[in-house]
């Protein structure tokens, strides 16, 4: 049961069918997680329970300021927790924070609500694209922004390829920890570290050429790579692996064995990598060797299996679940849409994503967020899906495969 901190009470005497209060709600759950809500003055029946990404561990329930106005403007409620943790990589108690966190705010609203939708940003994609497929139900419809929704296991998988090419081929035989930190500040170290040669080595055509094919294991472009190097997104890639290892208690990902000739192969932004080796006179295929031959990471068997039970979808999608991606996200490339496409088990139908010709990561619009609900909506009062290809910057797109995948060429 939820500990309510801040009511605006209804007026004495009022009767059970009352408004519920608008205003903001506050609460504290059992687990220690703490949860945020807001009630419109006109109600229209939908609460939606928005899961925010990877950060500090704050309640909030709505992608931004300004999308909240705009929602509220509209009649919805809403409401999200903070996750318990411990880490920022929290989802082992995301979920379960999620559903206490909905079940208080029902208590606040008096009455059930006509729809609940839960809305995942980033990380929080990947807990409401969870929902989207959990037995217990309490959800009408997902939506999915900018969401790691080919989950975890892969996400540690492709990421540790990169990291392993920028290493190998612009540092060789110097010793920077990949995974398995023994701390935070050894983390940030080596991120510092992976940085800063990386910097130095785009001065020169062999450091350009082999930073594209770093990038293009990370599922991005040379010249999208240079820019999130720039932005902090290398940083976060070591970093949050800490928090992910910290979680799990251990690596879950392993790159003995693994072909990188293959991974190339597979990948959307191959042919820019062999057009600079060829402009920088390197040998692409020794290059692959080498990073096949150097590979010896392997998975801790525990941290895997604690990842797939609570960082991976699993089972059918039991409600329509829409995925919104811009076609470029440094921190989750627009492949993970193809890879969850592929592998989620879903009905014809189920299943709808929509692209926004934008770079960066989660870099919606206000706007953007209200149309792929409206969207969303469409779909659970008609049964089908609206088109918004046209519409501002929603475009049509087919997402590359996600290189380096579980089950993709090079990691089978």
């Amino acid at each position: 049961m939820a500990t309510i901190l801040a009511v605006v009470a209804a007026a004495p005497g009022s009767p059970a069918t009352a408004a519920p209060p608008a205003g903001e709600h506050r609460g504290t759950l059992t687990g220690g997680a703490t949860w945020l809500g807001h009630i419109p003055a006109r109600w229209n029946g939908t609460v939606l329970l928005f899961a925010h990404g990877f950060g500090p561990l704050r309640p909030q329930d709505a992608p931004s300021e300004q999308a909240r106005e705009l929602l509220l403007a509209e009649g919805y409620a809403m409401v999200g927790s903070s996750y318990s943790g411990p880490t920022m990589w929290a989802l082992e108690t995301a979920l379960p924070d999620q559903r206490a966190a909905l079940r208080a705010f029902e208590e606040v609203l008096g009455t059930p609500p006509r729809r609940t939708i839960a809305i995942g940003r980033s990380m929080g994609g990947l807990v409401s694209a969870r929902q989207a497929h959990d037995p217990r139900g309490g959800i009408d419809g997902v939506l999915t922004t900018c969401g790691i929704v080919a989950g975890g296991l892969n996400l540690n998988n492709y990421q540790l390829d990169g990291l392993h090419a920028l290493t190998e081929l612009l540092a060789p035989g110097r010793d920077i920890p990949l995974v398995r930190y023994r701390d935070a500040a050894q983390a940030a170290q080596a991120a510092a570290d992976i940085v800063a040669l990386t910097t130095e080595a785009h001065a020169t055509p062999d450091g350009r050429a082999r930073i594209a094919l770093a990038a293009a294991l990370f599922n991005l472009s040379g010249d999208h790579f240079r820019a999130m190097t720039a932005g902090g997104a290398l940083n976060r890639y070591v970093t949050g692996r800490q928090q992910i290892e910290l979680s799990a208690g251990g690596n879950s990902a392993y790159n003995r064995g693994v072909d990188y000739r293959a991974l190339l192969a597979s990948s959307a932004h191959a042919a820019g990598v062999r057009a600079l080796y060829r402009e920088a006179g390197l040998d692409l295929r020794a290059d692959l060797d080498r990073l096949t031959a150097t590979a010896d990471v392997t998975a801790d068997p525990w941290a895997v299996a604690d990842l797939r039970r609570s960082s991976m979808v699993a089972g059918p999608l039991r409600v329509p679940h829409l995925t919104m991606h811009t076609l470029v996200d440094e921190l989750v490339p627009v492949e993970h849409v193809d890879w969850y496409g592929e592998h989620a088990r879903h009905r014809p139908g189920m299943l709808r994503s929509v692209y926004v010709n934008a770079t960066g990561h989660c870099v919606f619009q206000p706007a953007e967020d209200v149309a792929a609900l409206h969207m969303l909506e469409h779909r659970l009062d008609h049964g089908r899906w609206p088109d918004l290809t046209g519409t501002g910057r929603f475009v049509r797109f087919n997402p590359p495969r996600l290189v380096g995948g579980l089950g993709e060429p090079g990691r089978l």
